[in-house]
């Protein structure tokens, strides 16, 4: 709640700046996508893979975002597709809008955050030392936001001094970091939530899976393709969420430029697709990220069983 009030400040005429408005939608987006394209389709899903570093790179983005460690987001998130819509859900919409969309943040969910589930939905996760590391020392992320903002307001603040007083590149300093980086926050937790809420209730739907799982295009054009809800409930798996011609994900689209400069591989298609392939070259060993999350998630988590998955 702390952020959402700080966010107040941008109606302050003196903290307003082109800069910082620029930097807030930018943001938007290229923050935005360390949640989409770094905790959920590459952590969660495993629907494409990447270089290490890269992989990691995207971890620190989505922790400026502060939606959580990565293996306590990547818990919840799968403990979701293993229950969605029914009582083990840790934010389903059917409760309510409200606790599906943020109320199930201010609730300390014994069910969600003991260990056990952790080492049941995350374990591949927690077996990357930096994200051990991080869950030994939770307070990692928020050092890291409190990181991203001194450094947005010491940028700031050398480039004002350019043409004002420090004075003014203090104010500047301000805007940036009140624009860049709390106003910009606030905005992709709405984004993110928006996809636990809005895609549960309001939409389409192209199949007949087990929960309440919706297309919504408002969600996917804010979300750069992640309203698609409904497609991805019946593919997890799958990395684009573009089932028919005109839904349009720019997520999927912008790992497959990553993939055109090596950044990204091991892209996974359509159940379809994987169904023909491995028909084609049966009894080769499958690629993890292809057929299941890991190992050591249970058959209720594996993302592709055959038929219409939870997972």
């Amino acid at each position: 709640m702390a952020v959402h009030a700080l966010s107040v400040l941008v109606l302050v005429p003196a903290l307003w700046s082109w800069t910082g408005v620029v930097l807030c939608v930018a943001g938007i987006h290229v923050f935005g996508q360390t949640i989409t394209m770094g905790y959920h389709r590459l952590l969660a899903h495993r629907s494409f893979t990447t270089p290490l570093w890269f992989e990691h790179l995207l971890v620190i983005g989505a922790m400026c975002c502060l939606e959580d460690s990565p293996a306590r987001w990547i818990a919840t998130h799968r403990m979701h597709h293993a229950h969605s819509d029914e009582e083990q859900d840790p934010h389903s919409p059917l409760v309510t809008f409200l606790w599906g969309h943020l109320g199930w943040l201010f609730v300390r969910n014994q069910a969600t955050h003991q260990s056990g589930n952790y080492h049941r939905y995350a374990r591949d996760v927690l077996g990357d030392p930096l994200y051990m590391w991080i869950e030994k020392h939770p307070q990692c992320p928020f050092w890291i936001y409190l990181a991203q903002c001194a450094l947005y307001a010491v940028a700031g603040f050398a480039a004002a001094l350019l043409w004002t007083d420090a004075t003014g590149a203090a104010l500047f300093a301000a805007s940036v970091v009140v624009w860049g980086v709390v106003l910009r926050t606030v905005l992709v937790w709405h984004i993110t939530w928006s996809v636990n809420s809005l895609t549960h209730l309001f939409g389409y739907r192209n199949y007949e899976t087990e929960e309440h799982s919706q297309n919504n295009w408002i969600v996917a054009l804010v979300a750069a393709g992640e309203g698609w809800h409904n497609n991805h409930h019946a593919d997890p798996s799958c990395c684009s969420l573009q089932h028919r011609w005109w839904e349009l994900d720019l997520t999927y689209w912008e790992i497959r430029v990553l993939s055109m400069v090596g950044l990204a591989s091991d892209i996974t298609p359509r159940r379809s697709v994987r169904a023909a392939n491995r028909g084609t070259v049966r009894g080769s060993a499958p690629r993890r990220q292809h057929d299941g999350q890991v190992g050591s998630i249970d058959a209720a988590v594996a993302v592709d069983v055959g038929g219409t998955s939870r997972a």
